[in-house]
């Protein structure tokens, strides 16, 4: 058996359509046009290209972009300056700052003085607690990417067994709670958990977000099981996943390939929060298929 490819660059194409569709109805109807600012500190490459992408896109489904770039010894206290000013800029729904910030700047700070409602990374403690309380929240990116496209592949996920191998902020915690909120019994596993091959092993869905090269081999899953690999790790091999590709493929029914996956989806779902925050602020109907 060959599994299915989740085709995550053809997803997230669709999903910036769906989302330039609702922003034509904003201005069409309303008169609004959702606003995406971004902040970056400091020069780092990999940040760089990442805002250029982000500009760009918020700018082809014709949403404002906004880009604030402070300098690499910029004090904490001139970020927390313009995140404050953003705050308060009603043409403003949704803000962004770039991680990693310097070193000599509390990052924890930082995102907490960002309004929760603007919070479109799903971030903030405060949209962590709604999301972890199963209220509504703003949605961290990538797994509420992920999340589409399991909805998309399965329809009801209901009463599915999911393990989530990884226990970060960013994926790991609110991946489960997503699965969670679908009705699926979820484990959250990590690199100590033991007999993690076996814990894997039982898993009609295995999302991957540890960080570690093909650390998850095709003799891990189960004959049938939907694969999402979170990870995108540089090797001597050019960009793979946490999971190895070649070996899963031949064992899961579907699963997503490192590039070409879960990573188009991040800036896809930062357009669509956007969307939606840009809509609660307006107590507009939310765009139907792009939240939770």
């Amino acid at each position: 058996m060959t599994a299915t490819i989740i085709d995550g660059k053809a997803f997230a194409g669709r999903v910036r359509e769906k989302v330039a569709a609702h922003v034509a109805r904003l201005k069409e109807e309303h008169g609004i046009t959702p606003g995406l600012a971004v902040v970056l500190v400091g020069d780092d490459p990999a940040s760089e290209v990442y805002v250029r992408s982000k500009g760009k896109m918020t700018k082809a489904v014709g949403m404002l972009s906004l880009e604030y770039r402070l300098q690499a010894d910029a004090a904490q206290d001139e970020v927390m300056r313009v995140v404050a000013e953003l705050n308060a800029n009603p043409e403003v729904h949704g803000i962004l700052v770039q991680l990693p910030l310097p070193r000599h700047m509390d990052e924890a700070e930082v995102l907490a003085a960002i309004d929760p409602a603007k919070d479109v990374d799903g971030f903030h403690i405060s949209n962590v607690g709604l999301l972890g309380t199963g209220q509504r929240a703003m949605v961290p990116c990538t797994p509420l990417g992920c999340l589409m496209m399991l909805r998309d592949h399965h329809g009801d996920l209901t009463g599915m067994d999911a393990v989530v191998i990884g226990r970060s902020n960013i994926v790991g915690k609110p991946m489960a709670q997503l699965l969670l909120g679908e009705s699926c019994t979820v484990t959250i596993a990590h690199s100590r958990t033991r007999n993690l091959a076996d814990v894997v092993r039982r898993a009609d869905i295995v999302v991957a977000a540890v960080g570690r090269p093909k650390m998850v081999p095709g003799d891990w899953i189960k004959p049938g099981a939907t694969v999402i690999d979170v990870g995108i790790n540089r090797t001597e091999d050019g960009l793979v996943g946490d999971v190895d590709f070649a070996s899963a493929v031949e064992v899961a029914g579907a699963i997503t390939p490192v590039p070409g996956g879960v990573g188009p989806m991040t800036i896809a779902c930062l357009l669509a929060n956007t969307v939606t925050a840009c809509c609660r602020a307006n107590d507009l109907a939310e765009p139907d298929g792009l939240t939770v």
